[in-house]
């Protein structure tokens, strides 16, 4: 790093009366600021990417984002027209970048059905096709959640799949899948929000998984589930996975362990507890146990994100990330959390945003930084904020 104290800044001392006081503050810092910790500010970075108000949306909400096989990040959220309810006039929106972005394309419109809702995206994408596949769901844009009615008719929650095999520059005609995916006696469903997975090793490897949640049709406290649905055949068809044991929870993302389980993070609604709860597959998805609370990952009740950053190397432990408001009271303080042994434990924690925070969605960036997609402002702005691993590990806030 070259010293901002050369021989050029020094003519200015006489003219610039308080550059010295500049000068003291970088040598001795208060609070043990210093030229290390400055250096480490500059690994992390943020610009807004949706606002709510422009280009014809009153709100943009439920950020969703991936990287391609070609590297480009594909920026997915909704755009309410008219408010910023869950009901009503929402597109799929999609912003592309392929500088790791810095910066995007306007907006494009995914789905855009008249008045209704489209919206929920989860993208995943197929590491041997470079197929980006988005599941995505729709109701009436005059029926709200509570009055979502079970099964597959005009007034319940339907299921549908699209694709795209050109980094996301065009997108086929969403299919519907409900009657594959969803069991006639549910009415609320949800693909992610977030992303999905592909699976890289052992017995299952090449399966996409898409992390969901539903309601059953029983209004009791608990009727809240999370599942999975997944594809063995690169997405041709798509199968209903496993749903958890116990209820009171929903938004949910997967992440693949090393030791072939996958582990199942997901928004809680036991609000004797104010965490995040977990579950494991060990069958690639199919079934869930070993349902618990996470006492590290406090939430607000609130949407998460889970991705893992890289796989055990000779000499490296595997990482794995979540972000979320980690606030018990109130959605704020957007934080990175980093795990190094499955998720059983969080040591490395970095706060991204210490204001109104919400959904987020994590990816790891062509050049190995860490990018993390969320909602801020009371749901005034989705913003990218972008840091290197280095800047993560170095936790002193």
């Amino acid at each position: 790093m070259k010293s901002i104290l050369s021989s050029r800044a020094w003519p200015l001392l006489p003219v610039v009366p308080w550059l010295p006081v500049v000068i003291a503050y970088i040598i001795f810092p208060p609070h043990g600021v210093s030229i290390v910790a400055a250096e480490r500010l500059a690994q992390f970075g943020q610009k807004d990417i949706y606002v709510s108000g422009q280009g014809g949306y009153h709100t943009y909400r439920i950020p969703a984002i991936v990287r391609t096989q070609r590297g480009t990040l594909l920026a997915f959220c909704e755009g309410r027209k008219h408010g910023g309810s869950d009901a009503g006039d929402i597109d799929l929106l999609l912003r592309r970048s392929s500088d790791n972005g810095k910066t995007w394309s306007e907006a494009m419109v995914v789905w855009d059905d008249s008045g209704n809702t489209c919206g929920n995206p989860c993208p995943v994408v197929d590491r041997e096709s470079g197929v980006i596949w988005l599941p995505l769901t729709w109701n009436s844009g005059t029926t709200h959640e509570h009055e979502i009615q079970p099964g597959y008719g005009v007034d319940s929650r339907r299921v549908f799949m699209t694709y795209s095999s050109d980094d996301g520059v065009t997108w086929a005609e969403p299919g519907e899948i409900t009657a594959a995916v969803k069991k006639k006696d549910w009415s609320w469903y949800a693909t992610g929000p977030g992303a999905g997975i592909q699976l890289e090793r052992g017995k299952y490897r090449g399966r996409l998984v898409i992390p969901c949640d539903h309601k059953t049709s029983a209004k009791v406290p608990d009727g809240y589930f999370s599942h999975v649905i997944y594809s063995d055949d690169h997405g041709k068809t798509w199968r209903l996975g496993g749903t958890t044991p116990v209820g009171k929870v929903n938004e949910c993302e997967v992440v693949e362990l090393a030791d072939g389980r996958l582990l199942l993070n997901m928004r809680n609604y036991d609000r004797s507890l104010y965490t995040r709860q977990i579950a494991y597959s060990g069958d690639g998805g199919l079934t869930w146990n070993d349902q618990r609370h996470d006492e590290t990952l406090v939430e607000p009740i609130c949407q998460a994100s889970m991705r893992r950053y890289r796989w055990p190397k000779a000499n490296e432990p595997g990482v794995i990330l979540f972000s979320n408001p980690a606030s018990r009271k109130g959605r704020k303080n957007m934080t990175l959390r980093a795990s190094v042994d499955a998720g059983a434990t969080w040591p490395i924690t970095r706060r991204i945003n210490t204001g109104s925070s919400a959904y987020s969605c994590l990816v790891v960036l062509a050049d190995g930084r860490i990018g993390c997609l969320y909602e801020a402002d009371d749901y005034k702005r989705i913003a990218f904020a972008t840091c290197t691993f280095d800047w993560l590990l170095d936790a002193r806030d």
